[in-house]
């Protein structure tokens, strides 16, 4: 046989052998490994409790090669702050020019060791292995999460050294590769904020804060693995649309390794010395963004204190906070409003206990106009309700008497399913819809609700737009677009510029992105918190699926929700404390304590102010 011959190709999921204890990562608690039976194919680590702590293991004396790299790549998953074990698999020459943080790509399986080379003859000291599998994902230097697929494909060379023999990974690719079910173990989502910019948001003069999710390792100190991303700025897809109060430059001071709030949730944060000098306005809207940033991980923080070497700039508790920026989540909505069975607006109190409806006071509750769907603005003092062959939209104050002064909006489809879709209302008081006219396709804007409808610039996009959800901060869209039978749900940046005369704004979408590959068909989405969405679908195999999907397209660390037949249509409020709502055979349905309650009244929609 050829001395420089490739041998047999070898499928193995890198923990298809294990040794050592519980493989390469060691698990506290886990049990001891059976030391005898035939070997069997695992693909992925199960999914551990994610209190359970996970050390990395060394390499042993004269390990194998696959053993190297299956050693390594199992180090990957520990809790090793800077991946120190990790490192023993590698040559100091590789460890020296390898850096993990610069992305983590995951694969739905695997890594899977593939093929191998031998480097020249049988008893060469160099050996390449190909890692392969399926993207599902990757992370970012910034920690930003991005959906991927297609198929994983990377080399990794080993060499044995002359003197000791032990074979040690001289070149490998840049960056952590993992299953879905390690990345889900290792990293959790966590909300940064900042401000957008521009107009604040109608209701609050303050800035609005605007959360940016970034994923950081569960057990490595993430509070101060986020705050240190926080200082770092907002995220490529997000910085066009906002800003930062933090001054350019500013970061922890050098001495600092963890910030802890102490017994009285306080955290107090030593910044250098680019912030030493900022107003007490600024540095209260720093000090905000961090609350508003910690308290995704810590929600029982009550305050944020700032230092610049041994002075004091500034505290902000939790109570002031809202007075320095807005915040969609602390927004408690009066009502839930739904459309009744005569195609009339009507309304409940949005407190969980309550059940009582009325029509709603003034024109649009009369039901001089038949309604398919409506939207009202969030400080819920304007209504907009789109007609029940979807030609005509109407907006009126809400317990305004009298009639209508005409339509604000007239679509030109010639069918019901090609004209208006149901309307959104946005924080800065702009109402959005979109005209499935096939001959003159929009998404318009009407300023105030009233004021002449501007057209959005969008980018080219595959099909109609079904359905249009603006976030409260007037930043992010989600779009359901429908092609044939499939839909699939889009999230874009909303980017605005005033004109010359500072009267009317372009408005324009940028980076839209797919947010539910796994999903065939989109049935109904709301917002529900500051970055993530309520998403009922169509799965591949046919059945109806709910769950919530973070705006950047991973799912979110809630969970999954109860399901309930035939859920049409599906409203929930950025506020936590507001139960979700649906329907379902035209009935009402409230989510209380996971499971479903009907609700003893006909709707044919539902939906909270926005």
């Amino acid at each position: 046989m050829g001395a420089d011959r490739k041998r047999g190709t070898r499928r193995m999921p890198v923990r298809a052998v294990t040794y050592g204890i519980c493989g390469a990562a060691l698990l506290v608690g886990c049990s001891s490994m059976p030391d005898s039976g035939g070997l069997t194919d695992v693909d992925t680590t199960p999914q551990q409790d994610s209190q359970v702590r996970v050390f990395a293991v060394p390499p042993q004396d004269n390990a194998q090669p696959s053993k190297i790299v299956s050693g390594f790549l199992e180090a990957l998953t520990s809790d090793d702050p800077k991946y120190e074990t990790a490192r023993q698999y590698l040559t100091k020459t590789a460890s020296d020019s390898w850096k993990p943080e610069l992305s983590t790509t995951v694969l739905a399986d695997g890594p899977l060791l593939d093929t191998y080379s031998l480097d020249g003859h049988e008893d060469s000291d160099a050996l390449t292995f190909t890692l392969t599998g399926t993207k599902v994902a990757k992370i970012d230097a910034q920690q930003a999460y991005s959906p991927a697929d297609g198929a994983y494909k990377a080399l990794v060379h080993l060499t044995r050294d002359k003197k000791t023999k032990q074979w040690r990974i001289d070149s490998l690719p840049q960056g952590v590769v993992m299953a879905k079910s390690d990345f889900q173990r290792n990293y959790m989502s966590v909300n940064k904020y900042y401000f957008t910019s521009g107009t604040a948001i109608a209701m609050a003069p303050q800035p609005v804060a605007v959360a940016d999710p970034v994923y950081v390792r569960r057990r490595v100190d993430p509070v101060t693995q986020t705050v240190r991303l926080l200082l770092n700025g907002p995220t490529n897809w997000l910085d066009p649309a906002v800003w930062t109060s933090f001054p350019s430059g500013t970061a922890m001071q050098k001495n600092v390794t963890r910030l802890t709030p102490d017994d009285q949730n306080k955290l107090t944060v030593p910044l250098n010395a680019n912030a030493g000098h900022v107003s007490e306005l600024k540095c209260n809207e720093m000090a905000a963004q961090l609350l508003f940033t910690v308290q995704s991980l810590t929600p029982a923080l009550k305050q944020v204190e700032l230092r610049s070497g041994s002075s004091r700039l500034c505290s902000l508790s939790e109570g002031l906070a809202g007075t320095v920026a807005s915040r969609a989540s602390t927004e408690h909505p009066d009502y839930l409003y739904f459309i009744d069975s005569r195609h009339r607006l009507a309304r409940m109190s949005a407190d969980s206990n309550s059940i009582k409806a009325e029509l709603v006071p003034g024109v649009l509750g009369e039901g001089n106009k038949l309604l398919r769907s409506a939207a009202v603005s969030r400080d819920e003092r304007t209504a907009a309700g789109v007609s029940a062959d979807g030609k005509y939209l109407y907006i009126a104050a809400l317990g305004s008497k009298g009639s209508f002064d005409g339509p604000a909006l007239v679509s030109h489809g010639t069918t019901d399913q090609d004209r208006l879709t149901a309307p959104s209302w946005d924080g800065r008081d702009e109402l959005w819809v979109a005209d499935r006219d096939p001959d003159n396709p929009r998404l318009l804007v009407l300023e105030q609700g009233n004021d002449e409808p501007l057209v959005v610039q969008v980018p080219e996009l595959t099909g109609r737009i079904k359905a249009v959800r603006v976030a409260a901060d007037g930043v992010r869209i989600a779009l359901i677009m429908e092609e044939g039978s499939k839909q699939s749900l889009l999230v874009g940046r909303i980017e605005r510029e005033e004109d010359e005369d500072g009267d009317r704004s372009t408005l324009s979408l940028h980076e839209m992105r797919v947010v539910t590959p796994q999903l065939e068909q989109i049935r109904a989405i709301s917002w529900a918190g500051d970055s993530k969405m309520v998403v009922i679908g169509i799965g591949p195999d046919g059945t109806q699926q709910m769950q919530y999907v973070q705006c950047d397209g991973s799912i979110s660390n809630a969970g999954p929700l109860p399901s309930a037949t035939e859920i049409t249509n599906i409203t929930a409020s950025e506020n936590r404390e507001t139960p979700i709502i649906a329907t379902s055979k035209d009935k009402i349905l409230k989510l209380f304590d996971d499971s479903w309650k009907v609700v003893n009244e006909a709707a044919l929609a539902v939906f909270y102010p926005g």
